[in-house]
This record gives structure tokens, C-alpha cells and sequence, in this order.
């Protein structure tokens, strides 16, 4: 007996569903910019706080060579510590003449000489005092300027552990042609494996890799630049 309706083969498409399709969003070009941006953020960070430990482990772990010796010494002004041990190297013939670079014009060479353990004789003989630097970058140029003149070949470089990176980075950028044999002034607060738990160690660290980073994009751009020098400013006035 035959019914009065027709039952649809289940494998032929409903001409009446043919026209209607699923479409998945697209994401639009603001919505895929801003997921490449979020990635490139994230990575940018990582990247940074990598150097950052590398930056730090460097510093902790640096060492002055166990038996410096170079054609002369150059010391960046920043603490008495630094420029005693100068003198002290000088005094055991690492060099044959020190540099004292970035001194305020204020101070006298007997004034220097009174915070470390060298004679009046040697500093008269040996020392050489230098006004004209008024930053890192002022130093590295008054040191070259000091080295080109005495026709030295390499210098040690005494300063702080953790001014060492961009101290000698500042000094290859103005002077390929010298050897710069660093000579680290260990920082007491960072001789500690625990030197993150100091808040002043930790600030210390974070400001100087921070400049560490600018130093190196100035250098590469020259973007931002600066002669460093008394010299050049007051030339700049006139």
C-alpha cells in the first residue's frame, strides 16, 4: 500500500538548507595587529630580562686579572676606592703613567694624592689629572685623546664592576685601536650571591644595565650623542 507521502533520501542535500552556510569570523587586520604586537611585547621582554641576569652574573663574577700589566692606567673618577687602587697598581709598575679621568675642576692633585697611598713624588712624576670629562662618555673621550698623545698601545682600566661594560664599550666606540684590559674595583654590596635581596645592590644593577642598553642603542645610532667634555660645552656657549 502506498502512503501518501514521500520519504526523502537522507543522502540528497535539503534544497532548502543548500543556501545556508556556517561562516567563522574573520579576524580583522587592528585585532591580528594587535596579537603580533602582544608576541612582540612578550618577547621583547624576555629578551631584556635575559640580559638582565646575563648583565648581573657578569658582574658578580668578574675578576681583575692576576697579574696586570699594560703601557699605562687610566682610572674613572666615581669614588676614592677606585682611584687608590689605581695608584696602587701604578706603585707596583702595571703601568707606566696614570690617567685620573673626570675630576671636578675643584679639586686639587694634592687632594687626590691625600686619599691614597701615593707619594707627592710620583704624582708629580707619574699622574696626570683630567678636568675635562663630565660623564662616561666624556671619560672615554679625554682617555683617548690622553692615550693617542702618550703613543700608548694598551691601558688598564680600573673603575667599578659594575660601570666596567659600558665604560668599556664608551672606550672601543672612541678608540678601536687600543687595547682596554679591565681592571674591576669590586663593589662591596655585590659580592654576595644575595646582592637581589639588597633593594640599593638591586637598584644599582637595574640603573647601570638600563644605560648599559641606551649606550649601546646611542652607539649603534648616534642617536643622542654627546662630546662627554667641559671643553666642548663651553665651546657650544661661545
Amino acid at each position: 500500500m502506498t502512503m501518501g507521502y514521500t520519504r526523502r533520501n537522507p543522502i540528497r542535500p535539503d534544497p532548502a538548507l543548500a543556501s545556508y552556510r556556517v561562516e567563522t569570523p574573520r579576524r580583522g587586520p587592528l585585532r591580528r595587529m594587535l596579537r603580533w604586537s602582544g608576541f612582540a611585547c612578550i618577547l621583547a621582554v624576555a629578551l631584556i630580562f635575559g640580559g638582565f641576569l646575563r648583565f648581573a652574573d657578569s658582574i658578580t663574577t668578574m675578576k681583575p686579572p692576576a697579574d696586570p700589566k699594560a703601557d699605562a692606567i687610566v682610572v674613572l673618577t666615581g669614588g676614592y676606592q677606585r682611584i687608590d687602587q689605581a695608584v696602587e697598581l701604578l706603585q707596583k709598575g702595571a703601568g707606566k703613567r696614570l690617567l685620573i679621568s673626570g675630576v671636578h675642576p675643584s679639586t686639587t692633585p694634592a687632594q687626590i694624592r691625600k686619599t691614597t697611598t701615593g707619594s707627592a713624588d710620583l704624582f708629580d712624576c707619574c699622574v696626570d689629572i683630567g678636568y675635562d670629562a663630565i660623564d662616561t662618555i666624556g671619560n672615554a673621550e679625554e682617555a683617548s685623546n690622553w692615550i693617542h698623545a702618550k703613543g700608548y698601545k694598551s691601558v688598564l682600566v680600573v673603575t667599578n664592576n659594575y660601570h666596567m661594560p659600558r665604560s668599556l664599550a664608551e672606550l672601543a666606540y672612541v678608540d678601536s685601536d687600543t687595547q682596554f684590559i679591565p681592571y674591576p674595583v669590586v663593589n662591596s654590596d655585590l659580592k654576595t650571591r644575595a646582592w637581589f635581596m639588597d633593594p640599593n645592590a638591586l637598584r644599582v644593577m637595574l640603573a647601570e644595565y638600563g644605560k648599559v642598553l641606551l649606550a649601546g642603542a646611542r652607539n649603534i645610532t648616534g642617536f643622542g650623542r654627546h662630546p662627554g667634555l667641559r671643553s666642548a660645552e663651553m665651546g657650544g656657549e661661545g
